[in-house]
């Protein structure tokens, strides 16, 4: 085997690779004599079968695999050889094979860039806090109180009003005809809670216990069931029964129907629970930080393979409407931001570079540092996210384990958070004390904020590249003077 470097040029490699047809000879030859030992095939011994007979039934099978065992073999090798650490899977092109000739193949590959990680330790990042108050606490256990707010019969006959529960049968018809959802009986419903159709819970404000009324309302334009958007429909609705919310008086006996001992541990649950949220939204907007300050510290080439999938991922993002041309091919690539304007694809460009610029380095300190995820970590993941389906955490369960490569989808963001964990031990991080209201403010960090940062950082890094292409520059011309 035959191996010639053919390009070098910023992170891309190419390398022309010969295999002899000597060489894939004697691989097939020995495959074939392995074959014959242990194949079973009528008329003969078993391991007495003539290499011929293999051969001409198993020729071509072989050979191909022989091909594809020989050319990842000369990848590897060659990765090995060349000292090389690909950013993306290398791609390998059999450029000639015919039997009896040399195999001629292309690698191509892109080579992670070489770096110096900035030094963590000078990091000064301004992380909020928030001290939770006993404002806080009350108005949660006030919230907890009404949410949990029982009902009672009216004592005298009266007519529903809104914050009343009434209980209802109630027919609904379109244009006559009956449709399928619009009939229910003991049905439970609170006058002002916005759960029906608009009008509807207006309609029975005033409505008596044991009467019927017919209610006129008109289905939302984008109401989820199409052949109903917009249609016009009375109900024919009787009222069973007129429920009054139950003053609920917060105290220890309030607590204990919640299975707390008493108010003060209902208190310090809260308090804790208040916290917890606190902090996570504090340390996100100290990652960002991290972020930011990475982005704009150090600057190198990024894989050109990484990039343009970056791209395409964000290009879905900005625009999930957009749908492949159907009469491309998936190996054409489609162009991802077809019907974005210039502005949106520029946007795109800069925060893929971002991204992978940070992506990259993130993964780099995690290497150097042997931050690593376990499998714990990968099965609390997963839990919490089955936890997130009530009732169908069975078919969650077996829906993770019937896809692995959904659980290793996981990995990732703990194995990003184990490291902005790893930056905040070392980095300089002063806490800055401020109001819920400051802490909860631009919580959501949407596309547009993102490419308007990401222009900041990349400029920065193209002005740190130029500087140092300039000084190398400076340094040759120096040396030939």
């Amino acid at each position: 085997m035959a191996v010639t470097q053919t390009l070098s040029e910023g992170l891309k490699r190419e390398f022309e690779v010969v295999i002899t047809n000597s060489e894939i000879n004697k691989l097939v030859e020995k495959k074939l004599e392995n074959i014959a030992k242990e194949a079973n095939i009528p008329g003969f011994r078993p391991g007495k079968v003539p290499v011929s007979v293999i051969k001409n039934r198993f020729g071509k099978e072989v050979i191909g695999e022989v091909v594809r065992e020989s050319v990842d073999s000369a990848t590897k090798d060659t990765m090995e050889k060349n000292k090389l650490t690909p950013s993306s899977q290398p791609k390998i092109e059999i450029v000639s094979f015919e039997e009896g000739k040399d195999l001629k193949a292309k690698l191509l590959v892109e080579i992670m860039p070489e770096f110096e990680i900035p030094d963590l330790s000078t990091l000064e990042i301004v992380k909020p806090v928030v001290k939770v108050s006993d404002k806080d606490i009350n108005e949660a256990v006030q919230k907890i109180a009404k949410e949990n707010v029982g009902t009672k019969k009216i004592t005298k006959d009266r007519p529903a009003k809104k914050g009343d529960t009434v209980v209802i049968d109630f027919i609904g018809k379109v244009d006559g005809k009956l449709f399928e959802g619009g009939e229910a009986k003991g049905h439970n419903l609170k006058l002002g809670s916005n759960t029906f159709i608009p009008g509807f819970e207006d309609g029975l404000i005033g409505a008596q216990k044991g009467k019927t009324t017919f209610v006129n309302v008109t289905f939302p334009k984008n109401y989820q069931a199409k052949n109903l958007a917009g249609k016009e429909a009375v109900f024919e609705t009787k009222v069973n029964e007129i429920k009054e919310d139950v003053e609920i008086t917060i105290n220890d006996d309030f607590a204990k129907t919640l299975g707390m001992n008493g108010l003060d541990e209902l208190k310090k649950a809260v308090s804790e629970q208040i916290s917890k949220q606190h902090d996570q939204v504090s340390r996100d907007k100290a990652k960002r930080q991290i972020l930011d300050k990475l982005a704009e510290t150090i600057s190198f080439d990024l894989p050109e393979t990484l990039e343009k999938e970056e791209y395409k991922n964000i290009c879905s993002a900005m625009n999930p409407n957009s749908k492949p041309d159907p009469t491309q091919s998936e190996k054409l690539d489609p162009e991802p931001d077809k019907g974005m304007s210039k502005e949106e694809k520029l946007d795109a460009a800069e925060i893929a570079k971002r991204r992978v610029r940070l992506g990259l380095l993130l993964s780099e300190i995690g290497r150097k540092n042997s931050i690593k995820v376990d499998e714990e970590d990968t099965r609390n993941a997963m839990m919490k996210e089955i936890q997130k389906y009530p009732g169908k955490e069975k078919e969650m369960m077996e829906y993770f384990k019937n896809n692995p490569e959904v659980q290793q989808q996981f990995s990732g963001p703990i194995f990003e958070d184990k490291i902005i964990d790893f930056i905040l031990e070392l980095a300089i991080v002063k806490e800055k004390p401020v109001t819920t209201e400051e802490l909860y403010k631009e919580e959501d960090l949407d596309l547009k904020k993102e490419a308007s940062k990401a222009k900041k950082s990349n400029k920065i890094v193209a002005n740190n590249q130029s500087k140092k292409t300039q000084k190398k520059v400076q340094k040759k011309t120096q040396k030939k003077t």
